[in-house]
């Protein structure tokens, strides 16, 4: 039995409309990030044309959205970032990191999207001033790569920072030092004052002071951070962990088990106890799970830090887990054609006739403004 697959493109097309005459106050980024979604891929809005020189036949490739919000395009967005991640890694083994909140400040990240950077800067402080306290005069710095991910399994708002961080430093002087054990607690008590500081600094103190007692009182051993060394030590599953948590769109589409027009419904792993849990909601409820992890653009979701910032004194003396050599393979097959091939098994500018079609033009269409249905502002979806 064939099984039947749900496409978010398709659901957001039949319900789009219908979702704005309901819906007020959008961040205009998520107009244009679902009407990217909504026309991908359709020749209309672009397309280049390739041409048979053997047989006269022509063939019509339509451009793509490029939206990292598109499964189909976010998909390749992940990839081309695990690429540029991988040539950036040391070759040293890395551990998985997770920095999370309490639900109780969720609302706030969700109301001021600016305070999101605050994740980043509390994730950031702590993991760098933590490897600089074990030797004030070396001052070491590890390097490490965080990711924004603002969904749950669910889908609902859960904003949190996953990070890949390197098991050891360099210092001043000495050019690698090991670091196996990194203290749960500190992380945990680091993260959380560290945060809480910032978010007095940038929110009214006399409102926010009494959930800031309660927090502190509630979430005596802090904010709850995963740390737990990784299983395998296999460079490759640390590029995995990569392409898993980077920019990645909220949810897979093969999670959708059923979509009858009205009615989604799909399954997601509930994290306390690894149940599989199924959920049923009206499309429109769906698309605004879906909408909200939309970044405002020019956000960066992926963010470098220390050994992976820059250049730093010991770079040279440093071994990369991918060679040059090896990247420069890997480039020249990360376009359409290639990934086509790999994946798929057969070279779509081939030819029925055996031989090879060339690009001989492109077409862009003039410009559209957005659906203008509901005008948006900056408030917050």
């Amino acid at each position: 039995m064939t099984q039947v697959s749900y496409s978010i493109k398709d659901i957001l097309a039949d319900h789009w409309d219908s979702f704005l005459s309901l819906t007020l106050n959008l961040r205009p980024v998520i107009l244009k990030e679902v009407h990217k979604v909504i026309h991908c891929a359709d020749p209309n809005l672009g397309h280049a044309l390739y041409f048979c020189s053997h047989c006269s036949s022509f063939k019509q490739v339509p451009f793509t959205c490029k939206s990292r919000f598109c499964n189909s395009c976010g998909l390749v967005y992940v990839q081309n970032r695990a690429l540029k991640l991988s040539s950036k890694l040391i070759n040293c083994n890395h551990r998985h990191l997770v920095f999370t909140i309490p639900k109780e400040l969720r609302i706030f990240f969700r109301k001021d999207r600016s305070l999101i950077h605050l994740l980043f800067k509390a994730s950031s402080q702590t993991l760098l001033s933590w490897f600089a306290s074990q030797n004030k005069k070396e001052h070491f710095v590890p390097g490490f790569i965080s990711t924004l991910h603002t969904f749950g399994r669910d889908l609902k708002w859960n904003p949190h920072i996953h990070v890949l961080i390197t098991e050891g430093a360099s210092g001043h002087s000495i050019v690698w030092r090991p670091f196996k054990h990194i203290s749960y607690p500190m992380l945990r008590k680091r993260f959380q004052a560290t945060l809480m500081d910032l978010l007095r600094q940038k929110l009214d103190k006399n409102s926010f002071y009494p959930l800031e007692c309660y927090l502190f009182k509630t979430y005596k051993d802090g904010f709850y951070v995963y740390a737990k060394p990784n299983p395998s030590t296999d460079s490759k599953k640390v590029v995995d962990y990569i392409v898993r948590y980077t920019g990645r769109p909220a949810m897979a589409q093969s999670r959708i088990t059923h979509y009858d027009g009205q009615q989604v419904t799909f399954w997601y792993q509930r994290h306390e106890d690894h149940q599989k849990v199924t959920e049923t909601i009206s499309a429109i409820n769906f698309i605004k799970r879906l909408i909200v992890h939309i970044p405002d653009e020019q956000f960066k979701t992926v963010r470098y830090y220390g050994l992976y910032a820059k250049k730093y004194k010991h770079h040279s003396k440093l071994f990369k887990m991918l060679s040059s050599s090896k990247l420069k393979a890997k480039q020249m097959f990360e376009n359409w054609r290639y990934r086509i091939l790999l994946s798929f098994g057969y070279d779509p500018l081939k030819c029925s006739c055996g031989h090879t079609f060339e690009c001989v033009d492109f077409f862009y269409p003039k410009k559209k403004s957005l659906d203008n249905k509901a005008h948006s502002s900056y408030n917050s979806s």
